[in-house]
């Protein structure tokens, strides 16, 4: 296959000539990869069954792991699922943006779509691209992130092509991901709880202006789930995001963290570290993750980090283990599915 490569340039009118390019190869059961706010999807139309297979087809994704499907306008989910009051109060605070409802489907979704559940992932996206290709093609779109199952998810249209070069339609370059890592994915609980099934930008306490129980999957903290048991949301099962590197997470003080990484570093590695450490650790590749205690900032990097030691051919990579909770716990769930959930504490056997 040949992979079309197409820039957003700005000009409104070339733009709009593109984005009906792309709309067409949707229609008729193709594959865009497309940026949004938080990662690069590869975009297929939710209301073809072999779009989906293409996809699980493109990616080497399991077909047991959902697709979530992204709609122009937070209404558009009356078309493919059945939204609550609860749907529309979060939709009205985080829509459009990096917020995913699980919600009841339709039968116009396949069940290719849903991994044979019978719920759907709903998410709004806020990049302006994403949403004008949703509204001129007229299909909902099922979009994954556009990388091969399991490492690192694209931040870039670059990424994309070094990924998917010859499996897909076709790359619109819209430039490079605000956000840096997937949406937040909720399940409803009621009429005023939910309970968060994959961390992302939108954050537990900002859930609680909406829903009086805001409750946290033991899935996004805990290894992956067991051989047999279906997830909810994608990111929930199998190992992701990974570089070839062998990614260690050091649990410990900073301080610690260093004196560990100077004492058992060795061969090519690299260490993910705060812009103060540059420098810190001779011998060592800097993949810095911006200033100390800026985790949206660290987040937005790690995928495009973990990219650059695979370039680098890095052996080995440190990180300091987050801690799971408020702003950071995406960067902590994602990190420790990064490293197959492969945790050290300095003094303790490895």
């Amino acid at each position: 296959m040949n992979t079309e490569y197409l820039k957003i340039t700005g000009d409104a009118a070339e733009d709009e000539h593109v984005i009906a390019r792309a709309a067409e190869v949707i229609r008729r059961g193709g594959l865009v990869a497309i940026p949004t706010e938080t990662v690069y999807g590869l975009a297929g139309s939710a209301l073809l069954e072999d779009s989906a297979k293409k996809i699980y087809a493109a990616k080497g994704r399991p077909s047991d792991n959902p697709l979530i499907v992204h709609i122009a306008l937070p209404e558009d989910a009356e078309r493919i699922a059945y939204p609550g009051p609860l749907y529309r109060a979060l939709a009205g605070r985080f829509m459009p943006g990096p917020l995913t409802v699980v919600l009841r489907k339709k039968a116009c979704i396949p069940d290719t779509v849903t991994a044979g559940g019978d719920t759907v992932a709903v998410r709004c996206p806020s990049n302006p691209v994403a949403h004008r290709l949703i509204e001129v093609s007229g299909h909902p779109i099922a979009a994954p992130s556009a990388n091969r199952s399991g490492i690192p998810s694209p931040t870039t249209a670059e990424h994309v092509l070094s990924d998917m070069n010859g499996r897909i339609d076709m790359i619109l370059d819209g430039g490079p991901c605000e956000i840096g890592l997937e949406s937040t994915v909720i399940r409803l609980d009621g009429d005023d709880a939910c309970t968060i099934l994959r961390p992302g930008a939108v954050t537990a306490d900002m859930l609680g202006e909406v829903c009086r129980t805001v409750r946290i999957s033991p899935a996004v903290i805990e290894p992956a789930l067991a051989d047999g048991i279906k997830p909810e949301s994608p990111g929930m099962k199998y190992r992701h995001y990974a570089p070839r590197a062998d990614l260690i997470l050091v649990d410990a003080p900073h301080d610690a963290f260093v004196r560990y990484v100077r004492e058992n570093a060795s061969g090519r590695f690299g260490v993910l570290s705060a812009n103060e450490d540059a420098g810190s650790f001779t011998g060592g590749m800097a993949l810095l993750t911006g200033p100390r205690g800026d985790a949206k900032e660290a987040a937005r990097r790690l995928f495009s980090l973990l990219r650059r030691a695979d370039e680098a051919e890095l052996e080995t990579v440190y990180a300091e283990l987050p801690p799971p909770d408020g702003e950071t716990l995406a960067y902590y769930n994602r990190i420790i599915r990064a490293a197959g959930c492969r945790i050290v504490k300095p003094g303790e056997s490895e």
